[in-house]
């Protein structure tokens, strides 16, 4: 059967818990003015909260004709569905689009648009509540189901959230030379290795790769959480001013691969200046130890639960800024980070500090995570050395933590 004539067979079958179908009726010049934004939020959010699904839309859902989408309007249809994924739900949620062509009741083919919606890892509010899907329908949740639905996703902390099984997700999705960093001879097979490490968990009558699983394990973990990337920036200036960037790079690999990449692009960009009075002495911006350490940091503490929310990294001619998603853990204060260390993310942050090495010399350490938790310590001493302004560390309303590292001024600039 061609793929063509399984969906066919599927839409004459008609809706289930997992296909609806709608028909669009456009008017004007490309305004979709059925169904109502509303309404498809609605229908979207209940798929996403329960087993995900497939949104047909060019198919009458009552006589199950296709009806189809005019092929000028494709792309005003595929700018209003991402504009109700982005606008009226929350979190926002990320769909796969796909135009796909089928006969209606003459055989002549009819432009259609395929809307897969993944089982979320959240639970996600539409523009008129909660819903789930029941059999071919939405329905709204009542109080306790939506609370069971928030603990069984994991959003009320019951439990770590790294251990979450992701949807869609399976064992094979992880790199065969990534999952050998973590396999130690005479430690059981494979699979039970990845469980004692919480790579892979069990969803129900799958199995899945777990939140730490799809971060640590696999090549692009953005094709499962779009928001798990550094986002870095550098400024010519002092100023955020987007006429002023010089450079700017989204690193969305393993995130033991940002880690490098985000600290290869600090030391490609930032100043070393030079000291000539008793032989040439090279003075850079930042402490490469510092900076590691910051990077470091963000990535293994960031909320991973936080949808739509990516590490910032802006370099500019006088600070680094580095922002990372979620309010500090466990009540922790901004005074006691330094002499306090409480992970966020407790299974990423025994795997960085167990099997992947320091690859630079100097850092006094041989692994990603160091387990006395002298991290912020390190930061704070090395860059003040250097700099004589100690970082500036800023909670922004329990959203992002933000960390400011003052660069250190060139000898030109430090003379009187």
């Amino acid at each position: 059967m061609t793929d063509i004539e399984a969906w066919l067979s599927r839409i004459r079958l008609g809706e289930d818990s997992t296909l609806e179908l709608k028909r669009v009726v456009m008017r004007g010049a490309g305004k979709v003015s059925d169904p109502h934004p509303d309404s498809l939020s609605d229908e979207l959010a209940a798929m996403a909260n329960s087993a995900g699904g497939t949104i047909v839309l060019g198919v009458d859902d009552k006589s199950r004709e296709v009806i189809g989408i005019p092929f000028q309007h494709l792309d005003a249809v595929e700018a209003w569905i991402t504009a109700i994924c982005q606008d009226r739900m929350n979190p926002p949620l990320d769909v796969v689009t796909r135009h796909l062509e089928l006969p209606d009741s003459t055989g002549a083919l009819q432009p259609v648009i395929l809307v897969t919606v993944p089982r979320s890892l959240w639970v996600h509010k539409s523009a008129n509540g909660y819903f789930k899907r029941a059999g071919h329908a939405k329905r709204e949740m009542a109080p306790e189901m939506l609370a069971r639905l928030f603990q069984q996703r994991s959003q009320v902390r019951l439990i770590r959230f790294e251990e979450q099984a992701v949807p869609n997700s399976c064992p094979t999705d992880l790199d065969p030379l990534l999952v050998r960093t973590f396999l130690r001879e005479g430690e059981g097979n494979v699979e039970v290795q990845l469980r004692r490490l919480h790579l892979i968990a069990k969803n129900e009558d799958e199995t899945n790769l777990s939140v730490a699983g799809v971060l640590l394990g696999t090549v692009k973990p953005v094709y499962w959480m779009p928001s798990a990337y550094i986002q870095a920036v550098v400024y010519r200036g002092a100023e955020n001013d987007p006429a002023e960037q010089l450079d700017a790079k989204d690193f969305g690999g393993p995130i033991s691969q940002q880690i490098w990449d985000a600290f290869e692009f600090v030391k490609r960009h930032m100043r070393v200046s030079a000291a000539k009075a008793l032989g040439r002495i090279d003075q850079p911006q930042y402490s490469l130890r510092a900076v590691f350490e910051a990077i470091v940091n963000a990535v293994a503490h960031r909320d991973y639960s936080m949808a739509n929310a990516r590490i910032r990294l802006h370099l500019f001619a006088d600070r680094l800024e580095l922002y990372s998603p979620g309010a500090l853990p466990n009540s922790l204060s901004i005074d006691a980070m330094s002499e306090v260390s409480i992970p966020r993310n407790e299974v990423i942050s025994s795997i960085f500090a167990r099997y992947f090495p320091v690859r630079e010399s100097g850092f006094q350490r041989e692994f990603l995570m160091d387990r006395r938790g002298a991290g912020v310590d390190i930061i704070l001493k090395e860059s003040e050395k250097l700099s004589g302004r100690e970082p500036a560390y800023r909670n922004l309303d329990d959203v992002e933590l933000q960390l400011t590292i003052y660069a250190a001024l060139s000898p030109v600039e430090d003379e009187p």
